[in-house]
Protein backbone atom coordinates (compact mmCIF):
# COMPACT_ATOMS: atom_id res chain seq x y z
CA UNK A 1 0.00 0.00 0.00
CA UNK A 2 1.47 3.12 -0.94
CA UNK A 3 1.32 5.92 1.42
CA UNK A 4 0.94 9.44 1.42
CA UNK A 5 3.76 11.88 2.05
CA UNK A 6 1.72 13.45 4.03
CA UNK A 7 0.84 10.22 6.82
CA UNK A 8 4.98 11.06 7.43
CA UNK A 9 4.44 14.93 8.62
CA UNK A 10 5.31 16.13 12.34
CA UNK A 11 2.63 15.29 14.63
CA UNK A 12 1.50 17.70 16.54
CA UNK A 13 2.75 18.79 20.04
CA UNK A 14 1.54 16.77 22.76
CA UNK A 15 1.45 15.81 26.87
CA UNK A 16 1.97 12.28 25.86
CA UNK A 17 6.20 11.57 25.29
CA UNK A 18 7.91 8.31 25.09
CA UNK A 19 8.91 9.29 29.05
CA UNK A 20 5.55 9.39 30.03
CA UNK A 21 5.08 6.34 28.15
CA UNK A 22 7.34 4.32 30.04
CA UNK A 23 6.21 5.86 33.23
CA UNK A 24 2.70 4.46 32.16
CA UNK A 25 4.31 1.00 31.55
CA UNK A 26 6.13 1.09 34.79
CA UNK A 27 2.97 1.77 36.81
CA UNK A 28 0.88 -1.04 35.29
CA UNK A 29 3.98 -3.81 35.75
CA UNK A 30 4.00 -2.23 39.85
CA UNK A 31 0.25 -2.99 40.15
CA UNK A 32 0.58 -5.92 38.76
CA UNK A 33 3.62 -7.42 40.79
CA UNK A 34 1.48 -5.37 43.79
CA UNK A 35 -0.91 -8.16 43.29
CA UNK A 36 1.87 -11.10 43.46
CA UNK A 37 3.42 -9.80 46.72
CA UNK A 38 0.28 -9.24 48.47
CA UNK A 39 -1.15 -12.25 47.97
CA UNK A 40 2.34 -13.70 49.13
CA UNK A 41 2.13 -11.52 52.51
CA UNK A 42 1.45 -13.07 55.86
CA UNK A 43 -1.61 -10.71 55.90
CA UNK A 44 -3.41 -11.64 53.30
CA UNK A 45 -2.03 -15.39 52.91
CA UNK A 46 -2.20 -16.13 56.50
CA UNK A 47 -1.57 -19.28 57.84
CA UNK A 48 -3.36 -22.71 58.23
CA UNK A 49 -5.49 -24.25 60.41
CA UNK A 50 -3.57 -25.96 63.43
CA UNK A 51 -4.14 -28.05 66.47
CA UNK A 52 -1.50 -28.61 69.26
CA UNK A 53 -0.57 -31.83 70.91
CA UNK A 54 -2.69 -30.65 74.02
CA UNK A 55 -5.54 -30.60 71.56
CA UNK A 56 -5.69 -26.73 71.17
CA UNK A 57 -7.08 -26.04 67.72
CA UNK A 58 -6.65 -22.41 65.71
CA UNK A 59 -8.86 -21.61 62.97
CA UNK A 60 -5.43 -19.74 60.65
CA UNK A 61 -5.90 -16.89 59.16
CA UNK A 62 -6.04 -15.40 55.52
CA UNK A 63 -6.45 -17.33 52.52
CA UNK A 64 -4.98 -20.29 53.80
CA UNK A 65 -7.43 -20.53 57.07
CA UNK A 66 -10.65 -19.40 55.53
CA UNK A 67 -10.04 -21.91 52.54
CA UNK A 68 -7.96 -24.53 55.13
CA UNK A 69 -5.15 -24.86 52.69
CA UNK A 70 -1.94 -27.29 52.78
CA UNK A 71 1.06 -25.75 51.56
CA UNK A 72 0.61 -27.71 48.07
CA UNK A 73 -2.39 -25.63 47.24
CA UNK A 74 -1.03 -22.84 48.53
CA UNK A 75 1.92 -22.61 46.10
CA UNK A 76 -0.93 -23.76 43.40
CA UNK A 77 -2.88 -20.20 43.98
CA UNK A 78 0.12 -18.24 44.15
CA UNK A 79 1.10 -20.48 40.18
CA UNK A 80 -2.19 -19.74 38.99
CA UNK A 81 -2.03 -16.92 37.02
CA UNK A 82 0.11 -18.77 34.65
CA UNK A 83 -2.89 -20.79 33.37
CA UNK A 84 -4.05 -17.28 31.52
CA UNK A 85 -0.57 -15.88 30.61
CA UNK A 86 0.51 -19.51 28.44
CA UNK A 87 -3.26 -19.23 26.95
CA UNK A 88 -3.13 -15.38 26.28
CA UNK A 89 0.55 -14.20 25.92
CA UNK A 90 1.50 -15.63 21.98
CA UNK A 91 -2.25 -14.61 20.61
CA UNK A 92 -1.43 -10.90 22.36
CA UNK A 93 2.28 -10.98 20.34
CA UNK A 94 0.49 -12.43 17.30
CA UNK A 95 -2.19 -10.20 17.81
CA UNK A 96 0.11 -6.96 17.62
CA UNK A 97 1.19 -7.70 14.39
CA UNK A 98 -2.59 -6.34 12.79
CA UNK A 99 -4.52 -4.64 15.84
CA UNK A 100 -3.36 -1.71 17.90
CA UNK A 101 -1.54 -3.41 20.50
CA UNK A 102 -2.81 -0.95 23.25
CA UNK A 103 -6.48 -2.17 22.51
CA UNK A 104 -4.56 -5.15 23.05
CA UNK A 105 -3.60 -3.92 26.55
CA UNK A 106 -6.73 -2.17 27.47
CA UNK A 107 -8.73 -5.53 27.24
CA UNK A 108 -6.54 -7.86 29.22
CA UNK A 109 -6.01 -4.87 31.85
CA UNK A 110 -9.89 -5.33 32.03
CA UNK A 111 -9.91 -8.82 32.70
CA UNK A 112 -7.39 -8.42 35.56
CA UNK A 113 -9.49 -5.69 37.15
CA UNK A 114 -12.47 -7.71 36.95
CA UNK A 115 -10.18 -10.76 38.39
CA UNK A 116 -8.83 -8.96 41.31
CA UNK A 117 -12.19 -8.07 42.15
CA UNK A 118 -12.99 -11.67 41.85
CA UNK A 119 -10.55 -12.38 44.29
CA UNK A 120 -11.77 -10.86 46.94
CA UNK A 121 -15.31 -12.24 46.49
CA UNK A 122 -13.91 -15.87 46.09
CA UNK A 123 -15.44 -18.51 48.38
CA UNK A 124 -13.44 -21.53 48.17
CA UNK A 125 -10.29 -22.95 46.78
CA UNK A 126 -11.16 -23.34 43.31
CA UNK A 127 -13.21 -19.88 42.73
CA UNK A 128 -9.58 -18.32 43.83
CA UNK A 129 -7.96 -20.03 41.86
CA UNK A 130 -9.94 -19.73 38.77
CA UNK A 131 -9.74 -16.22 39.54
CA UNK A 132 -5.76 -15.95 39.73
CA UNK A 133 -5.65 -18.07 36.34
CA UNK A 134 -7.36 -14.93 34.61
CA UNK A 135 -5.14 -12.19 36.23
CA UNK A 136 -2.47 -13.94 34.24
CA UNK A 137 -4.14 -12.79 31.17
CA UNK A 138 -3.89 -9.20 32.13
CA UNK A 139 -0.21 -10.25 32.69
CA UNK A 140 0.27 -11.31 28.89
CA UNK A 141 -1.50 -8.41 27.37
CA UNK A 142 1.50 -6.26 27.96
CA UNK A 143 4.73 -7.58 29.21
CA UNK A 144 5.37 -8.83 25.48
CA UNK A 145 4.48 -4.84 24.35
CA UNK A 146 5.82 -3.20 26.69
CA UNK A 147 9.71 -3.69 26.29
CA UNK A 148 9.68 -3.66 22.58
CA UNK A 149 8.11 0.35 22.70
CA UNK A 150 10.56 1.04 25.38
CA UNK A 151 13.45 -0.62 23.85
CA UNK A 152 12.35 1.47 20.22
CA UNK A 153 11.79 5.30 21.67
CA UNK A 154 14.84 5.02 24.70
CA UNK A 155 17.89 7.04 23.69
CA UNK A 156 20.31 4.81 22.31
CA UNK A 157 22.80 5.09 24.80
CA UNK A 158 20.42 4.47 27.74
CA UNK A 159 18.36 1.51 26.09
CA UNK A 160 19.21 -0.81 29.17
CA UNK A 161 18.45 1.74 31.88
CA UNK A 162 15.14 2.32 30.64
CA UNK A 163 14.27 -1.76 30.47
CA UNK A 164 15.79 -1.82 33.83
CA UNK A 165 13.88 0.81 35.14
CA UNK A 166 10.84 -1.11 33.38
CA UNK A 167 11.92 -4.25 35.25
CA UNK A 168 12.78 -2.37 38.43
CA UNK A 169 9.01 -2.58 38.90
CA UNK A 170 8.92 -6.48 39.28
CA UNK A 171 10.73 -7.11 42.47
CA UNK A 172 9.75 -3.36 44.00
CA UNK A 173 5.92 -4.06 43.45
CA UNK A 174 6.26 -7.62 45.18
CA UNK A 175 7.97 -5.65 47.63
CA UNK A 176 5.02 -3.14 48.18
CA UNK A 177 2.92 -5.81 47.66
CA UNK A 178 4.22 -7.89 50.67
CA UNK A 179 3.74 -4.09 52.93
CA UNK A 180 0.22 -3.63 51.37
CA UNK A 181 -0.69 -7.00 51.93
CA UNK A 182 0.21 -7.05 55.27
CA UNK A 183 -1.45 -3.62 55.84
CA UNK A 184 -4.46 -4.02 54.78
CA UNK A 185 -4.77 -7.79 55.09
CA UNK A 186 -4.02 -7.31 58.62
CA UNK A 187 -6.33 -4.22 59.04
CA UNK A 188 -9.44 -4.66 56.52
CA UNK A 189 -9.23 -8.33 56.07
CA UNK A 190 -7.51 -9.90 52.72
CA UNK A 191 -10.35 -9.35 50.53
CA UNK A 192 -10.09 -5.66 50.70
CA UNK A 193 -6.32 -6.18 49.48
CA UNK A 194 -7.72 -7.74 45.81
CA UNK A 195 -10.77 -4.65 45.70
CA UNK A 196 -8.03 -2.12 46.46
CA UNK A 197 -5.70 -3.35 43.30
CA UNK A 198 -8.47 -3.63 41.03
CA UNK A 199 -9.27 0.18 41.65
CA UNK A 200 -5.78 0.56 40.94
CA UNK A 201 -5.92 -0.74 37.77
CA UNK A 202 -9.41 0.45 36.12
CA UNK A 203 -7.85 3.70 34.71
CA UNK A 204 -5.01 1.79 33.18
CA UNK A 205 -7.75 -0.35 31.55
CA UNK A 206 -9.61 2.29 30.51
CA UNK A 207 -6.44 4.01 29.18
CA UNK A 208 -5.80 0.99 27.15
CA UNK A 209 -9.10 1.79 25.12
CA UNK A 210 -8.08 5.25 24.15
CA UNK A 211 -3.52 5.32 23.72
CA UNK A 212 -2.46 5.91 20.51
CA UNK A 213 0.87 3.60 19.77
CA UNK A 214 4.24 4.51 18.76
CA UNK A 215 5.35 2.54 15.19
CA UNK A 216 6.80 -0.46 16.49
CA UNK A 217 9.94 -1.38 14.87
CA UNK A 218 9.35 -4.16 12.21
CA UNK A 219 6.09 -4.08 12.35
CA UNK A 220 3.80 -3.00 9.31
CA UNK A 221 0.76 -0.71 10.20
CA UNK A 222 -0.73 1.57 8.10
CA UNK A 223 -3.13 4.23 9.80
CA UNK A 224 -6.14 2.06 10.01
CA UNK A 225 -4.21 0.70 12.55
CA UNK A 226 -4.76 3.92 14.44
CA UNK A 227 -8.55 4.19 13.28
CA UNK A 228 -11.54 2.79 15.12
CA UNK A 229 -12.08 -1.04 17.13
CA UNK A 230 -13.42 -2.03 14.05
CA UNK A 231 -10.81 -0.62 11.25
CA UNK A 232 -7.86 -1.82 13.43
CA UNK A 233 -7.40 -5.04 11.02
CA UNK A 234 -4.85 -3.38 8.03
CA UNK A 235 -6.00 -3.66 4.91
CA UNK A 236 -3.50 -5.83 3.15
CA UNK A 237 -4.67 -8.57 5.80
CA UNK A 238 -8.38 -7.62 5.21
CA UNK A 239 -7.49 -8.15 1.42
CA UNK A 240 -5.70 -11.46 2.26
CA UNK A 241 -8.42 -13.25 3.96
CA UNK A 242 -11.60 -13.29 2.78
CA UNK A 243 -13.05 -15.26 5.91
CA UNK A 244 -12.92 -15.58 9.55
CA UNK A 245 -11.57 -19.22 8.91
CA UNK A 246 -8.74 -18.20 6.56
CA UNK A 247 -7.86 -15.42 8.30
CA UNK A 248 -7.46 -17.42 11.41
CA UNK A 249 -5.37 -20.49 9.94
CA UNK A 250 -2.98 -18.09 8.15
CA UNK A 251 -2.15 -16.83 11.63
CA UNK A 252 -1.74 -20.37 13.00
CA UNK A 253 0.55 -20.74 10.24
CA UNK A 254 2.29 -17.41 11.07
CA UNK A 255 2.59 -17.97 14.41
CA UNK A 256 4.58 -21.70 14.03
CA UNK A 257 6.64 -20.79 11.53
CA UNK A 258 7.69 -17.38 14.13
CA UNK A 259 8.34 -20.28 17.10
CA UNK A 260 10.41 -22.24 14.74
CA UNK A 261 12.53 -19.62 14.22
CA UNK A 262 12.77 -18.42 17.62
CA UNK A 263 13.68 -22.17 18.66
CA UNK A 264 16.87 -22.26 16.21
CA UNK A 265 17.97 -18.68 17.54
CA UNK A 266 20.85 -20.40 20.00
CA UNK A 267 21.42 -16.88 21.75
CA UNK A 268 17.83 -16.78 22.41
CA UNK A 269 17.53 -20.17 23.79
CA UNK A 270 20.80 -20.11 26.15
CA UNK A 271 19.63 -16.67 27.58
CA UNK A 272 15.60 -18.04 28.13
CA UNK A 273 17.55 -21.44 29.82
CA UNK A 274 19.39 -19.50 32.40
CA UNK A 275 16.17 -17.33 33.04
CA UNK A 276 14.38 -20.28 33.81
CA UNK A 277 16.71 -21.49 36.38
CA UNK A 278 16.90 -17.87 37.78
CA UNK A 279 13.31 -17.55 38.29
CA UNK A 280 12.80 -21.02 39.78
CA UNK A 281 14.73 -18.96 42.65
CA UNK A 282 13.07 -15.58 42.36
CA UNK A 283 9.59 -17.09 41.60
CA UNK A 284 10.25 -19.07 45.80
CA UNK A 285 11.61 -16.02 47.01
CA UNK A 286 8.95 -14.28 46.71
CA UNK A 287 6.09 -16.28 47.51
CA UNK A 288 7.87 -18.26 50.43
CA UNK A 289 10.23 -15.92 51.19
CA UNK A 290 8.08 -13.52 53.97
CA UNK A 291 6.88 -17.54 55.67
CA UNK A 292 10.82 -18.62 55.49
CA UNK A 293 11.69 -15.56 57.28
CA UNK A 294 9.62 -15.62 60.06
CA UNK A 295 10.00 -18.80 60.71
CA UNK A 296 13.78 -19.34 61.17
CA UNK A 297 14.26 -15.64 62.49
CA UNK A 298 11.35 -14.98 64.46
CA UNK A 299 10.82 -11.94 62.25
CA UNK A 300 7.68 -10.59 63.69
CA UNK A 301 7.44 -8.43 60.82
CA UNK A 302 8.37 -10.30 58.30
CA UNK A 303 6.14 -8.93 55.27
CA UNK A 304 7.69 -5.72 56.16
CA UNK A 305 11.48 -6.39 56.73
CA UNK A 306 11.48 -8.98 53.40
CA UNK A 307 10.09 -6.39 51.50
CA UNK A 308 12.36 -3.38 52.06
CA UNK A 309 15.06 -5.65 51.16
CA UNK A 310 13.52 -6.37 48.31
CA UNK A 311 13.00 -2.79 47.39
CA UNK A 312 16.75 -1.71 47.88
CA UNK A 313 18.21 -4.68 46.35
CA UNK A 314 15.30 -4.36 43.62
CA UNK A 315 15.51 -0.86 42.60
CA UNK A 316 20.09 -0.95 43.15
CA UNK A 317 20.56 -4.26 41.60
CA UNK A 318 18.27 -3.50 38.45
CA UNK A 319 19.15 0.13 37.50
CA UNK A 320 22.98 -0.83 38.79
CA UNK A 321 23.15 -4.16 36.68
CA UNK A 322 21.23 -1.73 33.33
CA UNK A 323 23.39 1.04 34.10
CA UNK A 324 26.97 -1.07 34.22
CA UNK A 325 26.17 -2.62 30.56
CA UNK A 326 25.39 0.56 29.38
CA UNK A 327 28.62 1.56 30.41
CA UNK A 328 30.30 -1.76 29.05
CA UNK A 329 28.74 -1.23 25.87
CA UNK A 330 25.28 -3.16 25.14
CA UNK A 331 26.27 -5.91 23.25
CA UNK A 332 25.13 -9.60 24.05
CA UNK A 333 28.55 -11.02 25.15
CA UNK A 334 28.50 -8.29 27.51
CA UNK A 335 25.36 -8.81 28.49
CA UNK A 336 26.13 -12.96 29.43
CA UNK A 337 29.22 -11.86 31.19
CA UNK A 338 27.19 -9.22 33.21
CA UNK A 339 24.78 -12.02 33.46
CA UNK A 340 27.10 -14.92 34.75
CA UNK A 341 29.33 -13.07 36.93
CA UNK A 342 26.39 -11.07 39.27
CA UNK A 343 24.21 -14.20 39.45
CA UNK A 344 27.19 -16.77 40.69
CA UNK A 345 28.20 -13.31 43.34
CA UNK A 346 24.91 -13.05 44.41
CA UNK A 347 24.50 -16.91 44.55
CA UNK A 348 27.37 -17.02 47.26
CA UNK A 349 25.83 -14.18 49.36
CA UNK A 350 22.03 -15.94 49.12
CA UNK A 351 23.43 -19.54 50.48
CA UNK A 352 25.68 -17.69 52.93
CA UNK A 353 23.12 -15.74 54.42
CA UNK A 354 21.11 -18.38 54.88
CA UNK A 355 23.99 -20.48 57.00
CA UNK A 356 23.98 -17.82 59.64
CA UNK A 357 21.49 -18.15 62.54
CA UNK A 358 22.38 -14.42 63.28
CA UNK A 359 19.36 -11.98 61.79
CA UNK A 360 21.51 -9.24 61.21
CA UNK A 361 24.31 -11.09 59.31
CA UNK A 362 21.40 -12.55 57.46
CA UNK A 363 19.89 -9.47 56.38
CA UNK A 364 23.22 -8.08 55.28
CA UNK A 365 24.52 -10.72 53.05
CA UNK A 366 21.55 -11.60 51.64
CA UNK A 367 20.60 -7.50 50.91
CA UNK A 368 24.18 -7.94 48.99
CA UNK A 369 22.66 -10.79 47.54
CA UNK A 370 19.63 -9.76 46.44
CA UNK A 371 21.47 -6.59 44.74
CA UNK A 372 23.48 -8.90 42.53
CA UNK A 373 21.23 -10.76 41.47
CA UNK A 374 18.35 -8.72 40.27
CA UNK A 375 21.24 -6.62 38.48
CA UNK A 376 20.32 -9.20 36.14
CA UNK A 377 16.77 -7.88 34.56
CA UNK A 378 17.74 -5.14 32.15
CA UNK A 379 20.45 -7.43 30.27
CA UNK A 380 18.30 -10.43 30.09
CA UNK A 381 16.04 -8.56 28.56
CA UNK A 382 18.38 -6.88 26.43
CA UNK A 383 19.57 -10.17 24.91
CA UNK A 384 15.85 -11.44 24.54
CA UNK A 385 15.17 -7.88 22.67
CA UNK A 386 18.18 -7.78 20.79
CA UNK A 387 19.00 -11.54 19.03
CA UNK A 388 15.81 -11.88 17.42
CA UNK A 389 14.26 -9.51 14.28
CA UNK A 390 12.73 -6.59 15.14
CA UNK A 391 9.51 -8.48 14.14
CA UNK A 392 9.56 -11.38 16.52
CA UNK A 393 10.30 -9.10 19.85
CA UNK A 394 6.93 -9.33 21.04
CA UNK A 395 6.86 -13.02 20.54
CA UNK A 396 9.87 -13.44 21.87
CA UNK A 397 9.10 -11.42 25.11
CA UNK A 398 5.80 -13.38 25.51
CA UNK A 399 7.90 -16.82 24.87
CA UNK A 400 10.16 -15.72 27.10
CA UNK A 401 8.14 -14.75 30.05
CA UNK A 402 5.77 -17.59 29.33
CA UNK A 403 9.09 -20.04 29.71
CA UNK A 404 10.02 -18.65 32.65
CA UNK A 405 6.72 -19.13 34.57
CA UNK A 406 6.03 -22.54 33.39
CA UNK A 407 9.29 -23.35 33.84
CA UNK A 408 10.68 -21.56 36.40
CA UNK A 409 8.12 -19.42 39.31
CA UNK A 410 5.19 -21.82 38.43
CA UNK A 411 6.67 -25.13 39.56
CA UNK A 412 8.94 -23.72 41.93
CA UNK A 413 6.17 -22.27 44.86
CA UNK A 414 4.39 -25.68 45.17
CA UNK A 415 7.67 -27.99 44.84
CA UNK A 416 9.21 -25.75 47.48
CA UNK A 417 6.25 -26.03 49.36
CA UNK A 418 6.03 -30.30 49.19
CA UNK A 419 9.40 -29.59 49.98
CA UNK A 420 9.19 -28.08 53.22
CA UNK A 421 5.84 -30.28 54.02
CA UNK A 422 8.59 -33.56 53.71
CA UNK A 423 12.10 -32.02 55.70
CA UNK A 424 10.23 -29.07 58.17
CA UNK A 425 12.45 -26.91 57.73
CA UNK A 426 13.05 -24.00 55.95
CA UNK A 427 16.73 -23.24 56.12
CA UNK A 428 17.42 -26.25 54.51
CA UNK A 429 14.42 -25.53 52.03
CA UNK A 430 16.30 -22.36 51.42
CA UNK A 431 19.56 -23.54 51.31
CA UNK A 432 18.50 -26.23 48.12
CA UNK A 433 16.41 -23.56 46.53
CA UNK A 434 19.15 -20.95 46.31
CA UNK A 435 21.52 -23.59 44.89
CA UNK A 436 19.97 -23.52 41.94
CA UNK A 437 21.10 -19.91 41.13
CA UNK A 438 24.68 -22.03 40.20
CA UNK A 439 23.04 -23.76 37.84
CA UNK A 440 21.52 -20.54 36.17
CA UNK A 441 24.90 -18.61 35.82
CA UNK A 442 26.44 -21.71 34.54
CA UNK A 443 23.86 -21.44 31.55
CA UNK A 444 24.32 -17.60 31.04
CA UNK A 445 28.47 -17.88 31.18
CA UNK A 446 27.46 -20.45 27.83
CA UNK A 447 26.08 -17.76 26.15
CA UNK A 448 29.41 -15.91 26.32
CA UNK A 449 31.05 -17.97 24.08
CA UNK A 450 28.22 -18.74 21.39
CA UNK A 451 28.88 -16.42 18.38
CA UNK A 452 26.19 -13.47 18.04
CA UNK A 453 24.50 -10.91 16.39
CA UNK A 454 22.50 -7.58 17.47
CA UNK A 455 19.75 -7.79 15.01
CA UNK A 456 17.92 -4.62 16.06
CA UNK A 457 18.60 -2.75 13.22
CA UNK A 458 17.89 -5.89 10.68
CA UNK A 459 15.40 -5.09 8.61
CA UNK A 460 11.90 -6.93 8.65
CA UNK A 461 10.11 -8.59 6.11
CA UNK A 462 7.56 -5.59 6.41
CA UNK A 463 10.76 -3.36 5.91
CA UNK A 464 9.37 -1.05 3.02
CA UNK A 465 5.76 -0.34 4.67
CA UNK A 466 7.59 0.82 8.18
CA UNK A 467 7.11 4.42 8.79
CA UNK A 468 10.09 5.69 10.08
CA UNK A 469 9.19 8.02 13.07
CA UNK A 470 11.34 10.41 15.04
CA UNK A 471 12.57 8.64 18.43
CA UNK A 472 9.95 11.16 20.68
CA UNK A 473 6.90 11.11 18.96
CA UNK A 474 4.57 11.07 20.92
CA UNK A 475 1.16 9.53 22.13
CA UNK A 476 -2.23 10.80 21.89
CA UNK A 477 -1.73 13.44 19.72
CA UNK A 478 -3.61 15.73 18.40
CA UNK A 479 -4.82 15.64 14.45
CA UNK A 480 -3.27 18.36 11.91
CA UNK A 481 -5.58 21.21 11.33
CA UNK A 482 -7.56 21.05 8.03
CA UNK A 483 -7.63 24.39 6.45
CA UNK A 484 -11.08 26.10 6.13
CA UNK A 485 -12.94 25.67 2.63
Amino acid sequence: MAIDSSDLSEPAPSWFTPKRLLVVFCVINMVNYVDRGAIASNGVNGSPRSCTESGVCSDGSGIQGDFDLNNFRDGVISSAFMVGLLVASPIFASLAKSINPFRLIGVGLSVWTLAAAGCGLSVDFWSITFCRMLVGVGEASFISLAAPFIDDNAPVAQRTAWLGIFYMCIPTGIAVGYVYGGVVGGSAGWRYAFFGEAILMLPFAILGFTMKPLQMKGMSHDKKVYGSLDEEVIEHSSKEHSSYGSFASNQLSRFWQDIKALLLEKIYVINVLGYIAYNFVIGAYSYWGPKAGYSIYQMNNADILFGGITIVGGIVGTLGGSIILDRMNSTIPNAFKLLSTATFFGAIFCFSAFCFSNLYIYLVLFLIGEILVFATQGPVNFVCLHTVKPSLRPLSMAMSTVSIHVFGDVPSSPLVGLLQDKVDNWRISALILTSVFFLAAGIWFIGIFLDSVDRYDEGSEHAGSVIEQPDVMPLLENKPATASP
